[in-house]
């Protein structure tokens, strides 16, 4: 999958037009000037390292970022139609949680977690084009993701902190003590991490599918490397991609 500059500038307005549509004042423009100062790099990042996952691809992080608002929202009618209490959190809280469960990706403020894979074994045979930056360190997505917002002063509710933490599901070992709770008492009070788990199973699974499930049924999920073809840059992609100054990413710009 690849997305033209075109496209990837597009999602990054769509991307900041959710923010704006959805998240009110102050913190909105704290939100807004937090991403606008990472821009050059979260416009190009991909969802995963490995091409076997969902968006491992330059953009594919804000497109994820955008389908999972998308499912979530979509999930709140599907809950409300059915009669589930939905006052137990706000539409607010749960396009934030949305927007930023993924946050910790990025990376910290000096250094991207994801950059180029320099061993082209790796790359050729176990589709990573990317590898993990050992210049960060570790922290899960999720905690790294909140030490970023609250670094930068965006204050978030409770809601929208268990929701960020547990995104993953019980596909997160540290994710039992929210999910799976034998007395009324213990179990989440609203239904919002339930729904922004859903929603990011949906778009994964969306996005697997799009990648991946024709060549699974055409025998060609393992593809030959393709040579890559010599392009004139054109002036929409010089235009959108011209201010990033991360020297990782700019090796990407080649792939798009």
């Amino acid at each position: 999958m690849k997305l033209t500059a075109e496209e990837i500038q597009n999602n990054w307005n769509v991307f900041l037009g959710l923010i704006e549509e959805h998240i009110s004042s102050p913190r909105k423009e704290k939100l807004l000037d937090f991403y606008n100062q990472y821009a050059d790099r979260l416009i190009l990042m991909p969802a995963a390292h490995k091409k076997e996952y969902h968006n491992a691809f330059p953009g594919g992080y804000v497109e994820h970022i955008i389908r999972v608002v998308r499912c979530a929202l979509k999930q709140h009618q599907l809950w409300a139609d059915e009669g589930v209490d939905i006052d137990t959190y706000t539409v607010e809280e749960l396009v934030f949680a949305a927007i930023n469960h993924d946050l910790g990706k990025m990376g910290d403020e000096e250094n991207e977690a994801y950059i180029p894979q320099t061993d082209q074994w790796r790359k050729d045979k176990l589709g990573e084009d990317y590898m993990f930056n050992d210049k960060i360190a570790f922290a899960s997505v999720p905690d790294r993701g909140l030490y970023l917002l609250q670094s930068h002063g965006i204050q978030y509710t409770f809601n929208e902190m268990v929701g960020i933490q547990t995104h993953d599901g019980l596909y997160d070992e540290a994710n039992k003590k929210y999910f799976i709770g034998f007395t009324p008492e213990v179990k989440p009070r609203t239904s919002l991490p339930y729904i922004l788990h859903f929603a990011d199973m949906m778009a994964a699974r969306i996005e697997f599918e799009r990648e991946w499930l024709s060549k699974l049924k055409n025998g060609t999920a393992k593809p030959a490397p393709a040579k890559k073809p010599i392009n004139t840059p054109s002036a929409t992609k010089q235009k959108a991609l011209s201010g990033v100054r991360s020297e990782g990413l700019k090796n990407l710009l080649d792939s798009i």
